[in-house]
């Protein structure tokens, strides 16, 4: 059987993205000899690929975030650098795309209970 090891994300500016993602996600943070790895003791390590190709199009796979209050927690991202993409709302739950400053496509929910 297989077992997921890690989330590869391609970028144009590692340090960059792996900075942003340290602060935005809880229990993260930059591993020294890795450079551009991120590492968590409950959560998949996160590496940053560097590309000489810039992104094009919507991303096939994307990181969904649950925050306790997720108008709070957009704000708080806003302020690390990410933008607003779009606000959702279907089948009684809302929740929002947001983009790195990479413009890689991301969402926060509200956290159950």
């Amino acid at each position: 059987m297989a077992r997921l090891n890690s989330i590869t994300i391609d970028c144009r500016d590692a340090e960059v993205l792996a900075k942003f993602w340290a602060e935005a996600l809880e229990g993260y943070e930059v591993d020294s000899e890795w450079a551009m790895v991120l590492k968590s003791d409950s959560g998949p390590t996160i590496f940053f690929q560097a590309v000489p190709e810039p992104k094009q199009g919507k991303n096939r796979v994307h990181l969904d975030i649950a925050a306790t209050e997720r108008l709070g927690e957009v704000a708080r991202l806003k302020g690390l650098g990410a933008k607003v993409y779009k606000e959702m709302e279907e089948g009684g739950y809302s929740w929002t795309i947001m983009q790195d400053p990479e413009g890689n496509e991301f969402c926060v929910t509200q956290a159950a209970g």
